[in-house]
């Protein structure tokens, strides 16, 4: 009678292990949670929710510790029942203040961006420039009276405006193809910061919804949905600047909601020539939604921008006492632009427990910039001034459908496919050589550009144990037209191209505190359409081969560490050319680094973060000690700490590093590091904050932007290679008063 009791318990026993629980998370609002990590602390096993919310957990047993978690969400403890064996449960998470604790290394390739949520949460962006900032390992500089899009630095890379690095706004493309100044150029500043939610990025060519200039990686910027609260600030500060802010709700019936943002900024710079500008911002957002069933997100936004600008300057001219850190050669550089963008976002759950994800957006875009690189080199006598010009129209649209099947390894296999396609049209194509911004002394290029990308990719996650293996592919096709103005007779050239990205990343889970992932993948960007006619097709696509080996572990709670090893091969670099203001192709390069960083919340009131990011960038084709890659940071680190006391005090310091680089091919010049530290305190009363924001607090001597630049002064009988630079932004104290209603 025992041994039967025995091997009757031992039956119920493996039976019960052998046990899974199903079921469906959702916020408080009924909409479909996906990534939520889901533990059993009593097995060890853990899973994840899909696109539509559903989860599988396997060998669960009746009185288990289930833990939900995800970031923004309160943790939430489920203790299985019997009954929960027998039918799907259903888990509310509500949400709750941004946490480290909250983090929870799944099978996720993208942990890293949930960290840089927390960052954003713990110190919201307080400038255009910032958006970027929040990237570890991204360093951006202005050299154009801040009307100009910022040029970027990362993985070793000059990125100039965005030729290597992927931007988008909730879906909408930031990068400009075959742009009039340079090759995916990517201007952010039609975004008004205080709509970001959070931001989603990736290193290296390894994302398959990702495609064009995704090599050193891809941003994704993420805005509000809807805002709980009106909001309107002021802030005044050195320089002449002034900002003013406004976010108001419009609408709040059910099912619909809508609110408006809109913003003014002004300011003179802290150079001696006034750079007059100004810049405005509107946008608007509305969402109808249907908790659990679909959800629709319509944006409109429009952009414009106009400044003068004292342009980069000699060092030799410093030196001798022509003109100081903040004078000009040149002073009547500038421009204007603008963006107007229509985008809709569309997202439905489908009865098969799949989901489809679409996009459309419209984009007009006009642009127009003066700008002097060498002085009077090329033109002794009227100067070297040169103006670069085009009206765009952008539009594209996407569809991409996902689905989860229970029946495949350990916690099933999630897929997705998409399609999907991108046209601009860029008419009157320009670059002149101008007199003080008012004559046009001759025609260098003008001409229309068409280009068509058409593309589709697929990608699929396999749970195996603490294996997920995540094998995609993509496929694009590229249609460039230029049309040359300048001819006689009707001159239409044209090209079109295949690009074939295999990617496949791998990561093991052994735990909810340590993933250590493997991501391999192939990339490109494009090279500008003026270039493609004239070279015939030749490197139209060039490609990137990446490598990634890396960890994140949270050795406590509050505490998270990270690491990468890396590596990324180009089939070609593009390289900024100042003469002539255009980037030119160039030669193979290989880069190998490694990226450190850590995250620790000391207190719920303290917020500590560093990350530290070295590159070894080499040209493969040039002999050794002529291999430099001009500008490509060997160095980088940036951290700080974030206060957000209960007793309203808020605020925090910052810093950002960039060592000394070569600026030209065999580091016979260098441009100069620099450590530039900012800070910020807040006093909250209520719904009122007063502030106080400081940008370079230690009044540093800095450069922002430094190239290796050939010119001649109006007064020089020979030209003079060496750094010509842009200077960072001295002590700049700004006060801000905001109000939530």
């Amino acid at each position: 009678m025992k041994r039967a009791l025995f091997a009757f318990s031992l039956l119920l026993s493996i039976a019960a292990q052998g046990q899974n629980l199903e079921g469906v998370i959702n916020d408080s609002e009924g909409n479909a949670l996906q990534d939520v990590g889901v533990f059993n602390k009593n097995s060890g096993q853990h899973s994840h929710s899909d696109v539509s919310g559903n989860f599988l957990l396997l060998n669960t047993s009746v009185n288990d510790s289930i833990y939900f978690s995800s970031l923004g969400y309160a943790t939430k403890l489920w203790v299985v029942k019997k009954e929960d064996m027998a039918k799907p449960i259903s888990i509310v998470m509500e949400s709750a203040s941004i946490s480290l604790d909250q983090v929870v290394l799944t099978s996720k390739v993208d942990v890293l961006s949930q960290l840089v949520d927390i960052d954003v949460e713990a110190s919201p962006v307080k400038s255009s420039q910032e958006i970027l900032r929040k990237v570890p390992g991204l360093i951006i500089g202005q050299h154009a009276g801040g009307g100009k899009a910022e040029q970027i630095f990362l993985r070793g890379f000059d990125i100039d405006h965005g030729t290597d690095i992927s931007i988008s706004v909730d879906g909408l493309p930031v990068n400009m193809v075959s742009h009039a100044h340079g090759q995916g150029y990517a201007d952010l500043h039609f975004v008004i910061p205080e709509t970001i939610e959070n931001i989603n990025f990736g290193k290296g060519p390894f994302y398959a919804e990702q495609g064009n200039f995704n090599t050193a990686g891809y941003v994704d910027l993420h805005l509000r949905k809807s805002i709980d609260n009106n909001m309107a600030s002021v802030e005044i500060g050195q320089f002449n600047t002034q900002r003013f802010l406004g976010m108001f709700n419009v609408m709040d019936t059910g099912n619909s909601d809508a609110y408006i943002a809109s913003e003014l900024y002004l300011t003179d710079g802290p150079v001696e020539s006034p750079q007059n500008f100004n810049r405005v911002n509107i946008m608007g957002r509305y969402r109808y939604k249907l908790p659990g069933h679909q959800e629709l997100l319509l944006t409109a936004s429009h952009f414009t921008s106009k400044w003068d600008a004292s342009g980069q300057i000699p060092q030799r001219a410093v030196d001798q006492g022509l003109i100081s850190r903040f004078g000009s050669i040149d002073d009547t550089d500038g421009g204007e632009t603008s963006r107007t963008n229509i985008l809709l976002n569309h997202h439905k759950t489908l009865q098969d427990g799949g989901a489809i994800r679409s996009k459309a957006y419209v984009s007009q875009y006009d642009f127009e910039l003066y700008s002097n690189f060498t002085f009077f080199l090329d033109d002794p006598i009227n100067g070297d001034q040169i103006k670069q010009k085009e009206s765009r129209m952008t539009v594209g649209a996407e569809t991409i459908y996902e689905n989860y099947k229970k029946n495949w390894g350990s916690e099933g296999l999630a897929y997705r496919g998409g399609i999907g396609f991108r046209y601009d049209n860029s008419d009157d194509n320009e670059l002149s050589h101008t007199l003080n911004r008012q004559t046009v002394l001759n025609s260098i290029s003008y001409g229309d550009i068409d280009e068509v990308n058409t593309y589709g990719f697929f990608d699929a996650k396999l749970k195996w144990g603490d294996f997920m293996f995540n094998p995609s592919v993509r496929l694009d096709y590229f249609k460039f037209d230029y049309v040359n103005k300048l001819s006689e007779l009707y001159d239409n050239q044209s090209q079109d191209k295949l690009a074939f990205s295999p990617k496949f990343n791998t990561t093991f889970t052994p735990n909810l505190n340590t993933q250590f992932f493997l991501k391999a993948g192939m990339g490109f960007h494009s090279n500008d359409t003026r270039v493609v006619v004239a070279n015939n097709g030749e490197d139209v696509l060039p490609a990137a081969y990446g490598i990634d080996l890396g960890t994140i572990v949270k050795p406590a709670d509050k505490l998270v560490l990270n690491a990468t090893l890396w590596s990324l091969f180009m089939d070609q670099e593009f390289v900024y050319v100042g003469d002539a203001g255009i980037v030119e192709p160039s030669g193979k390069t290989r880069r190998l680094g490694l990226e450190v960083g850590a995250r620790y919340q000391a207190a719920d009131w303290l917020y500590l973060y560093v990350d530290g990011n070295y590159t070894h960038a080499r040209s493969t084709d040039e002999p050794d000690g002529e291999d430099y890659i001009p500008l490509a940071p060997d160095f980088t680190t940036s951290g700080g700490f974030t206060v957000d006391a209960p007793n309203g005090i808020s605020g925090g310091i910052n810093y950002r590093y960039v060592d000394d680089r070569a600026a030209n091919e065999d580091n016979s010049i260098v441009a100069d590091g620099y450590f530039v530290t900012d800070a910020n305190i807040n006093y909250s009363l209520k719904n009122w904050t007063f502030g106080i924001i400081v940008e370079n607090l230690f009044d540093t001597d800095w450069n922002e932007t430094q190239f290796a630049t050939e010119s001649r002064l109006f007064n020089e009988a020979d030209p003079v290679e060496e750094i010509h630079f842009t200077p960072g932004t001295p002590f700049y104290l700004r006060g801000k008063v905001s109000v939530t209603f």
